[in-house]
């Protein structure tokens, strides 16, 4: 089984592998959460989980307007026991707070719960759809939930729930982060998982890397000759570019060849798009490493300046670009070998895809965490039916359960760190206030 050669595995009935017992689990501590119990439970909702995820992937909803998603997850956190809060930044925002029954640290674990709009689609599509995956991050995160609320009396700490609204418009983060939510529960770190083209039951840990931030200028040229002139300062501001989108599934797999490779050809690159108006050139790039935009902000204003009477405007800031920290990132990938197999756990040498960003970064500027990608491609599938925003994007299901399999027992070691421990940033378990201010609680 690809997902597992540490220990054991069997078959639960449903396809679903449940690690049998080794010297390794417990090792986090006396008293932890182990992963034995974790595979257990997660054996007995598996089917509910498949069932879930394919209610969401059947009723996608634009960034900003997850009503009907956040009211899935509201309702099966409360049965679930936790208490919630819904509304939360001023949108759809839904958080969910599980209190260990003995003292440990404070842990978020953050899932994003909108849909892909069309013109985000490759080649676009008629309507919104599931096909960045969120589907299967929200169902994951429900499912940890479930996890460790019913192992609540072995777990230590507490567990904050972040379901995220729009991610895809990179909105999302920033509204629950202006709401609160990490200051006010007392949050010590934070953890994601994210689909990936990588074989089911695998796992990509991102040590140093994760996804370019992204800059945007705005060049207005004078009249007459105007449309002229964008036209070719476009060319020569997309010329910059360093890496191409793909267009065939063998430049997906090239450039996944890449992130692979230590100093490979993606360890510093430039991704632009340059597209002429009227009256004017509208730009958008990404760069790696994040240092780089000023280098790249110079070239693009030496370019327009070359005709004469242009003008060029920037952001006051770029947005930031998602960087993993190394440390956080090699203890889950030591977790996860140890949990899942030492065959389950690949790492990216360079920030991939290089033309996509996440808003994942605004909450590891503010605490550390892990950002990991779930392998969700099924055996024989084309690269595109695990990469995400292809109209293709068909995740094999079983990814679900792997997800919260390694999810939960990580999200339990980490709550159990005591304090001042690697990776230990502060929080203080049941300490603090729980509720952001503006939100509507229920427990």
């Amino acid at each position: 089984m690809v997902w597992g050669t540490a220990g054991r595995a069997v078959a639960d009935g449903r396809g679903l592998p449940v690690r049998q017992g080794t010297a390794e689990q417990g090792s986090v501590g006396q008293g932890a959460v182990e992963q034995g119990a974790v595979d257990a439970e997660v054996a007995r909702i598996h089917r509910e989980l498949i069932v879930l995820r394919r209610d969401l992937h059947r009723h996608p909803e634009m960034p900003g307007q997850e009503q009907r998603t956040a009211g899935v997850v509201a309702r099966e956190l409360r049965a679930a026991g936790l208490t919630v809060a819904t509304g939360v930044g001023g949108g759809h925002g839904v958080i969910g707070i599980l209190h260990g029954a003995r003292r440990g640290r404070t842990v978020a674990y953050r899932a994003d719960m909108d849909a892909v709009p069309p013109k985000d689609i490759v080649g676009g599509g008629p309507a919104a759809a599931h096909v960045c995956g969120h589907d299967i991050h929200t169902t994951v995160a429900l499912g940890v939930a479930r996890v460790l609320a019913r192992l609540r009396r072995q777990l230590s700490g507490t567990v904050v729930f972040l379901f995220q609204p729009a991610e895809e418009t990179l909105s999302g983060a920033r509204a629950l982060i202006d709401a609160g939510v990490l200051e006010r529960t007392g949050v010590a770190e934070i953890h994601a998982l994210h689909c990936g083209p990588f074989p089911v039951g695998t796992f990509a840990v991102t040590p140093g890397y994760g996804l370019p931030g992204q800059d945007k200028a705005e060049v207005t040229l004078p009249a007459p000759g105007a449309p002229d002139a964008a036209r070719r300062l476009a060319a020569e501001i997309g010329a910059l570019a360093t890496v191409a989108p793909p267009q065939t599934p063998a430049d997906i797999e090239r450039l996944l060849a890449d992130a692979l490779t230590p100093d490979g050809p993606l360890a510093r690159f430039v991704a632009v798009r340059a597209r002429a108006q009227e009256a004017g050139v509208s730009v958008a790039y990404r760069c790696w490493p994040q240092e780089r935009y000023g280098e790249v902000r110079a070239d693009i204003r030496r370019l327009a300046m070359s005709w004469a009477g242009a003008g060029v405007r920037f952001p006051a800031e770029p947005f930031p670009a998602m960087v993993c920290p190394e440390r956080d990132a090699r203890m889950l990938a030591h977790h996860l070998r140890r949990a899942m197999g030492r065959g389950a756990v690949t790492e990216l040498h360079a920030a991939f895809p290089p033309f996509s960003g996440e808003d994942f970064a605004l909450y590891l500027d503010r605490v550390p965490g892990t950002f990991t990608f779930l392998g969700v491609r099924a055996p024989h599938a084309p690269i595109t039916a695990g990469y995400p925003h292809y109209p293709d994007f068909a995740p094999d299901e079983r990814a679900v359960g792997v997800g919260v399999r390694a999810m939960a027992g990580w999200i339990a070691e980490r709550a159990h760190r005591a304090r001042g421990l690697p990776g230990g940033s502060g929080g203080s378990g049941r300490g603090g206030p729980t509720t952001p201010t503006g939100s509507r609680t229920s427990g």
